[in-house]
């Protein structure tokens, strides 16, 4: 079935992005006024984050929320055949800090959330940076889609590995330089195993791996945020948490993550996924206490 799908996909990413968006458009049309795709798991999310925002704000953030959302879906199918140079023409990124702390002998977590669009990070980082740039992903169910998915984001040099088995093949990233991407804002496999801390108006679980990791390793912990300028265009910023991960705990550090987090997602509510459940477990008492 991949080879099936695959052609057609190459095919459709060769038309120009003008043509691209005006499909985007029509497809977002059908899929939140007509199918209404998790619509109410968006709406849900948006009320818990922004309680003080009224329904018909809410309402637009949701819709301006799948325009991005279809967007990012028909960018990531271009990135089968898009060239470096259109790629830099669309976004930037501020790799001369992380490149400043590599030539220090500094390892580098780069801590980020699920904005839009983050695909773009699989072609910036690999080519700009001086050491290896390695993403942590889940896969996707659908095997045809994962593959495809695998394949462009590996294109220009990312090195992927499987959140489901990077406890086995860590040993090969950290004998050497590198350059670590985690989205630690998914859900944990159990929530009872995680850090649970208050986000926006309600408790939700952390994953612990991320901070533990960066503590264990001693790394520079960076917080990269995506900047939508324009439609297909963004910025990719950064802030320094620490340059020596040992100084804190893991729990501080996922604190500082989750400020982080949400003060990117108030700077621009559309370009979150909200369609993913955040708030998807409820806290009880014997996950422990919750951070304030």
């Amino acid at each position: 079935m991949y080879y099936v799908v695959y052609p057609f996909l190459y095919l459709f990413s060769l038309l120009p992005f003008r043509v691209l968006y005006f499909i985007s458009d029509a497809i977002r049309v059908l899929v939140f006024y007509g199918l209404k795709y998790r619509r109410d798991i968006v709406l849900h999310n948006l009320r818990i984050a922004f309680p003080d925002k009224t329904e018909q704000e809410q309402f637009e953030i949701a819709r301006q929320f799948y325009k991005n959302l279809i967007d990012t879906f028909i960018e990531s199918v271009k990135f089968i055949s898009i060239s470096p140079k259109a790629a830099f023409r669309r976004s930037t990124a501020a790799t001369d800090e992380i490149n400043a702390l590599l030539d220090q002998g500094r390892n580098v977590h780069v801590m980020a959330c699920h904005q839009f669009n983050w695909e773009y990070a699989n072609i910036l980082y690999p080519i700009k940076l001086k050491a290896p740039f390695v993403g942590v992903y889940m896969p996707i169910k659908n095997k045809v889609l994962d593959r495809v998915f695998y394949n462009f984001r590996k294109r220009h040099g990312t090195v992927l590995i499987s959140a489901t088995a990077f406890k086995e093949q860590s040993h090969d990233i950290f004998h050497k330089p590198y350059v670590l991407a985690l989205a630690a804002d998914q859900n944990p496999g159990h929530p009872g195993n995680a850090y649970w801390l208050d986000f926006f108006s309600k408790p939700a679980p952390f994953i612990t791996g991320p901070a533990k990791a960066a503590v264990k390793n001693n790394t520079a912990v960076v917080m990269v945020g995506f900047n939508r300028l324009k439609r297909g265009h963004f910025h990719f910023d950064y802030k320094l948490i620490t340059e020596d991960a040992i100084h804190y705990t893991p729990e501080q550090l996922t604190v500082i993550y989750r400020d982080e987090v949400e003060r990117i997602i108030r700077r621009d509510p559309a370009n979150y996924l909200w369609s993913h459940r955040r708030w998807k477990y409820d806290w009880k008492p014997e996950y422990g206490e919750v951070i304030r």
